[in-house]
């Protein structure tokens, strides 16, 4: 299908030095289970987007080569409008010219979706989210987990799949 991604992953990026769980979440754990031991292949904005690459062609073409776009819901992401392009190219893609799949991962409790954009609200009212609960900070890794099952529901098919 020309795709060389299975996933691209949108998350709210960190300005503080401090390392977040989320961003050990998308550099570590996501990776490890998702690519090393199911055999997927993830876009990593920070990771698969080289310094130099103007910024949003590459967010867009990378995009374009993905099957999925996983996006990490966090109340971080509703007040950083700095993620909105990738975050609206993403929806347009999923929503209007409806190619691509979105998998959402509400990794903290929202409670309401008010401040979602409207695009967001339709998809989690098409499809919900799978939510992130936090017995799974205990043992992250272990790809068996319920959490873990039902990404992989929506992910692609791969050839090599356990």
């Amino acid at each position: 299908d020309g795709k060389i991604y299975d996933a691209y992953v949108i998350y709210p990026k960190s300005h503080t030095n401090e390392a977040n769980f989320v961003e050990y979440f998308v550099y570590q754990v996501m990776p490890d289970i998702l690519e090393n031991k199911c055999g997927y292949k993830l876009c990593i904005y920070g990771r698969d987007i080289y310094p130099g690459e103007d910024t949003a062609t590459a967010i867009e073409k990378r995009m374009q080569k993905s099957r999925r776009l996983i996006i990490l819901l966090t109340h971080q992401l509703f007040n950083c409008k700095e993620h909105a392009y990738d975050q609206h190219i993403a929806l347009y893609n999923a929503l209007i010219q409806n190619d691509t799949k979105v998998i959402l991962l509400e990794m903290e409790t929202i409670g309401t979706y008010e401040k979602l954009q409207e695009s967001l609200r339709f998809i989690i009212k098409q499809q919900g989210t799978i939510k992130w609960k936090e017995q799974h900070t205990v043992h992250p890794q272990s790809s068996n987990s319920k959490f873990w099952k039902q990404v992989r529901y929506y992910m692609p098919l791969t050839l090599k799949s356990s």
